[in-house]
């Protein structure tokens, strides 16, 4: 029964003893456990810090990686705008270097064309003249085979060239 109603001396012994591990413990384990906890609670507050640093960082990356992509497909869309345009611009220079191409063709061909229609016109006149001539020649043969006709043809011709 001395322990649930103790003696005073006890309770003296009890308290020194206390007081003296609370003393030792105070001198030689407090500091180095408060530092030790000072220490530790400083490293996870460091360890937040960059851990916000470095979500702050990645934000500010992905955002940075936003925008270099959205130049990337501005510059990509100008890129193949200008390559249509490229391509639609020598598409219709040769469309037009095409048609001026045919054109002048078609032009050759047709001033050929009307050369050799020329020259067939007068090949045929020569030979329509030449024709001429030589029926004339054998009218001319057979109408005049006396010498009368001939002198009469012949005066004929005089009094038309006064004539006019």
């Amino acid at each position: 029964m001395g322990l649930v109603t103790p003696d005073f001396g006890l309770v003296f012994w009890m308290t020194v003893s206390f007081l003296l591990v609370l003393y030792i413990l105070k001198k030689y384990a407090w500091k180095p456990i408060l530092k030790s906890l000072k220490e530790r609670e400083k490293s996870i507050e460091d360890a937040l810090k960059s851990a916000e640093l470095a979500k702050d960082e990645m934000a500010r990356l992905k955002s940075d990686n936003e925008k270099i992509m959205q130049e990337a497909r501005a510059e990509r869309e100008k890129l193949l705008r200008e390559a249509r345009e490229v391509k639609e611009k020598i598409i219709s220079d040769a469309k037009s270097e095409a048609k001026t191409e045919a054109d002048k063709i078609i032009g050759s061909a047709k001033a050929q064309i009307e050369s050799e229609k020329l020259t067939a016109l007068n090949q045929i006149k020569e030979q329509v003249v030449s024709l001429s001539i030589d029926i004339a020649e054998k009218i001319m043969k057979d109408s005049l085979d006396s010498e009368k006709k001939q002198k009469e043809y012949a005066d004929k011709l005089l009094r038309d060239i006064d004539l006019n």
